[in-house]
C-alpha cells in the first residue's frame, strides 16, 4: 500500500460511509445508531441509487418475519440449497455469516428504524434444487408515504420512468389487475379508483405520486430514519481519493461544489458506491463483448469505490461464475434522441405465446427461467451462434393479453412502437424471419416445434413450465402449462434483447466482517466496502429473489457494527 502524506483534515467523524444505496444508507444509519459520528457522503443529489429503481426486495432466510406470517424457514435448508446453487468450495465463512446475521438485522431494523419488512408468502427461489423455497426467503419493504419526508421526498431517486404511469404513479404487480380491468369486481375497482384518487391529489403538489412501494419505499424508510437519527448526508459529494497512515485508511479526500475536503475517519470508511457499473476499464476488462453496451445503473455509477480501493492496495475478485448479474433488456430510440432501456424481469417472458430465438432462428433457453439464467444462456449460446441480440417472438394476441417490454397489455395502435424499430411486424413467419436477419426455414421450424409442445402441455427441450419460478410468473388461468400457448397467426412480432447488468458480481474482496482484503487476503484496516463494491458471496450465480440488496444490507450492517466494536 503506497503511503501518502498526511493532509490538513478539514473534518473529522468516527464513520464515513461513501454511497447512499440500501449498503451506504444501513451502514450509517447502524453507525450512528451504535454511538458513532457518521456522515454519508453521496456523488449525486439524490439517495437510493440502483436500490430505488429496483423490486427493492430482501433475501433473507430463517427471518422472524417469515415465521409470524407462518412461512416457517431454516438456515439448515437455505444453506444446503447454496451449496446446490453457489457450491461448497470458496468463501463458506463469508456464506455463513450473512445466513447467521440475516435475520438478526431485520430485527434490528424493524426494532430501531422504521424500516419494516413483509414476507412474501408466494416468490419461489430461482433454482428447483434441495432447500429451496416457496416463499418466505424474499422480502418486501411496507409501502410508504413519501409526504412524510416533506422537503426529502425529492432527494428519494424516482423509478425508471418505463415504470411509471399517469405522471408518475408507481404500480406494483398487484396492482396491474386492477387497473387493466377495473370493472372486473368491485374489490379491483376500489383498489383502482383509490389508487387514482391518490396520484390526482399528489399531483397537485408533488412532481409525482407519493405512494412510494417496492425499492423507493426502501430507500425512503432507510431515508427518514437517517434523519430521524440525525445522521448527515452530503450530496454532490464525490469520492476522490483513500488516505492512509502506516498501512490503515484513515479517512478520505471528498469533492463537493466547494472543492476538495480531507475527511479523517477514526473507524473506517464504508464503500457503497454502486459496484462496476459504467467504469469502461473495468468494464472492458471483465465483461464479456456482447455484455458492455448497457447497463441498469444509474449513470452517475462509475466505480469510484473499488478503482479507489485498487490504488490503495485492495484485491479485486474477479474469480467468479459470472462478472454480473443480468437482466435481457430490449432498447427504444426516443424522438427526442435519448433511449429508453427497459428490462423483462417477468411480465412477458414467462407468460405463454412467447418464444425467445438466436440469430439461427432457434430457441436457446427455457424463457421463463430467471433474467440473470436467460442472459447466461444468451451469452453461452452467442459462443458459436450470433445470439446478442437475441428476439423474443409473439403474435398479437399475445401482445393483447400480456404486452411486450414497452408496449402495455391491451394496446391497439402499434404504429408507433413499429415506425420507432422497437417493434418489428410482419404478416408472416418468413417476412418477420427476414426482418429479423435470421433463417426463415429455421424460424418457421422453431415455431411449429414449440406449438407442438404447447399442445402437449410439456417442453420437452427446455423444460419451460416445469419449474415452481416458471409458473409462479406464467398465466394460471392457462392449460394445461401455464407458461406455453401456441403462436397463432399473424400478424407476428418480435422485440430484440440485449443483456444488461444489473449489478457487477465482481468486486474488492472482503471478508466475514466487511473489510476489504489486499493482494494476500489480509484485512486492510479501516476499510470496509458492502453492496456491489464487494464481491458477490454467491460468486456470479443468482440464488433467488433480493440476493443483491439482502447482502448489501446485511453487510452494511456487519461493517458498522465491526467499526463499532459490537460484531461478536
Amino acid at each position: 500500500m503506497p503511503p501518502n502524506p498526511t493532509p490538513v483534515f478539514d473534518d473529522e467523524v468516527d464513520l464515513l460511509v461513501i454511497g447512499a444505496g440500501a449498503a451506504g444508507m444501513t451502514a450509517a444509519l447502524v453507525g450512528a445508531i451504535e454511538g458513532l459520528r457518521t456522515l454519508l457522503c453521496e456523488k449525486t443529489g439524490m439517495v437510493g441509487g440502483t436500490t430505488s429503481t429496483s423490486a427493492g426486495t430482501v433475501w433473507i432466510p430463517a427471518s422472524n418475519q417469515s415465521a409470524k406470517a407462518g412461512i416457517p424457514d431454516s438456515i439448515a435448508d437455505a444453506k444446503a440449497y447454496l451449496n446446490e446453487v453457489v457450491g461448497t468450495d470458496g468463501d463458506n465463512e463469508h456464506r455463513a455469516a450473512f445466513l447467521a446475521s440475516g435475520p438478526k438485522v431485520l430485527d434490528y431494523l424493524e426494532t430501531k428504524t422504521c424500516v419494516r419488512f413483509v414476507p412474501a408468502a408466494a416468490h419461489p427461489d430461482y433454482k428447483n434444487q434441495p432447500g429451496a423455497a416457496y416463499g418466505g426467503r424474499a422480502l418486501g419493504a411496507e409501502p410508504f408515504d413519501g409526504r412524510k419526508l416533506g422537503a426529502d421526498f425529492t432527494r428519494v431517486r424516482p423509478p425508471r420512468p418505463e415504470f411509471l404511469v399517469l405522471g408518475g404513479m408507481m404500480v406494483g404487480k398487484s396492482d396491474i389487475p386492477s387497473l387493466l380491468h377495473p370493472f372486473g369486481s368491485l374489490r379491483g375497482f376500489m383498489h383502482a379508483a383509490r389508487l387514482l384518487a391518490r396520484q390526482a391529489m399528489d399531483r397537485l403538489r408533488y412532481p409525482r405520486g407519493t405512494r412510494l412501494i417496492m425499492g423507493n419505499a426502501l430507500v425512503a424508510r432507510l431515508l427518514h430514519s437517517l434523519r430521524r437519527h440525525g445522521v448527515p448526508v452530503r450530496f454532490e459529494t464525490r469520492l476522490t481519493e483513500l488516505l492512509t497512515e502506516d498501512g490503515r485508511v484513515t479517512g478520505a479526500i471528498v469533492t463537493d461544489p466547494k472543492g476538495r475536503r480531507a475527511i479523517r475517519a477514526n473507524k473506517g470508511v464504508v464503500l457503497a458506491t454502486g459496484g462496476i457499473a459504467w467504469n469502461s476499464e473495468l468494464r472492458s476488462r471483465l465483461f464479456p463483448k456482447a455484455a458492455q453496451q448497457f447497463s441498469l445503473a444509474p449513470d452517475s455509477n462509475t466505480g469510484d469505490g473499488i478503482s479507489t480501493a485498487l490504488r490503495v492496495g485492495a484485491g479485486l475478485d474477479e474469480d467468479l461464475r459470472s462478472p454480473a448479474l443480468w437482466m435481457p433488456s430490449s432498447v427504444l430510440r426516443r424522438p427526442d434522441g435519448t433511449t429508453s432501456v427497459f428490462p423483462h424481469i417477468m411480465l412477458d417472458r414467462a407468460k405463454p405465446g412467447l418464444i425467445a430465438v438466436n440469430g439461427a432462428g432457434r430457441r436457446f433457453v427455457n424463457e421463463a427461467d430467471s433474467y440473470h439464467d436467460f442472459v447466461a444462456a444468451m451469452l453461452h449460446s452467442d459462443q458459436s451462434v450470433p445470439s446478442v441480440p437475441a428476439y423474443l417472438i409473439c403474435d398479437r394476441t399475445f401482445i393483447r393479453d400480456y404486452g411486450i417490454g414497452l408496449v402495455h397489455p391491451g394496446t391497439r395502435n402499434l404504429n408507433s412502437f413499429v415506425t420507432a424499430g422497437y417493434l418489428k411486424q410482419a404478416d408472416t413467419i418468413e417476412a418477420l424471419a427476414r426482418l429479423i436477419g435470421v433463417d426463415a426455414a429455421a424460424l418457421k421450424e422453431t415455431i411449429a416445434k414449440h406449438n407442438r409442445f404447447a399442445a402437449e402441455g410439456v417442453d420437452q427441450e427446455f423444460g419451460r413450465g416445469s419449474s415452481d419460478l416458471n409458473r409462479f410468473n406464467g398465466d394460471p388461468y392457462n392449460k394445461p402449462n401455464p407458461c406455453m400457448r401456441k403462436i397463432g397467426p399473424g400478424p407476428y412480432f418480435a422485440v430484440a434483447v440485449w443483456p444488461a447488468d444489473l449489478a457487477g458480481s465482481a468486486g474488492l474482496q472482503t471478508g466475514e466482517d466487511a473489510r476489504v482484503l489486499d493482494l494476500n487476503r489480509r484485512p486492510i484496516e479501516g476499510l470496509y466496502a458492502a453492496g456491489a463494491d464487494a464481491a458477490s458471496i454467491f460468486r456470479g450465480t443468482y440464488p433467488g429473489p433480493g440476493t443483491m440488496i439482502g447482502p448489501a444490507i446485511v453487510f452494511g450492517w456487519r461493517a458498522a457494527m465491526h467499526a463499532a466494536g459490537k460484531l461478536k
